[in-house]
């Protein structure tokens, strides 16, 4: 099974976009999956169902940020490298889905798209929500970028 295939299935069992990335990379940070997925929890339904920034790249970015992130306040080449990384990566994204966030991948108008009320995840709401394929499509481009570098 892919870290992809992975994400995907971890979704679908039912932990948010964010961590479903999270959790199928969390090992490469050196971090169990419960402290993974608490720490980007909020993130999930582009930051808190406000249907921002996809949650799905957004467990990407903190993937990169543990792997490749900077601690030093005055580093600005290790910020500059850290977001070229991240650029790189969300135009692979928009390559495959067109954009990053949440409400246009799901086709929502800005107005209906704010709920802090999760759905459950029934057949209906597989039917009508693309998460599952841009979760796998969000995994697989971290999966692609971490073997180039490799």
């Amino acid at each position: 099974m892919t870290r992809a295939d992975k994400a995907k299935e971890l979704f679908i069992e039912g932990y948010n976009c964010s961590q479903a990335v999270a959790a199928a990379f969390c090992d490469l940070i050196g971090m169990d999956e419960k402290t993974a997925v608490r720490l980007v929890s909020g993130y999930g339904g582009g930051m808190g169902r406000m249907r921002e920034v996809c949650g799905a790249f957004s467990g990407v970015v903190f993937i990169i940020s543990a792997l490749y992130g900077y601690d030093e306040k005055q580093d600005f080449e290790g910020k500059k490298q850290l977001y070229a990384i991240i650029q790189e990566l969300a135009g692979r994204f928009r390559k495959e889905h067109g954009t990053i966030v949440c409400r246009e991948l799901l086709g929502l108008d800005k107005n209906s798209a704010v709920s802090p009320v999760p759905e459950k995840r029934t057949e209906e709401f597989f039917k009508k929500r693309p998460c599952p394929e841009i979760i796998y499509t969000a995994a697989k481009i971290l999966e692609e970028y971490l073997k180039e570098q490799s």
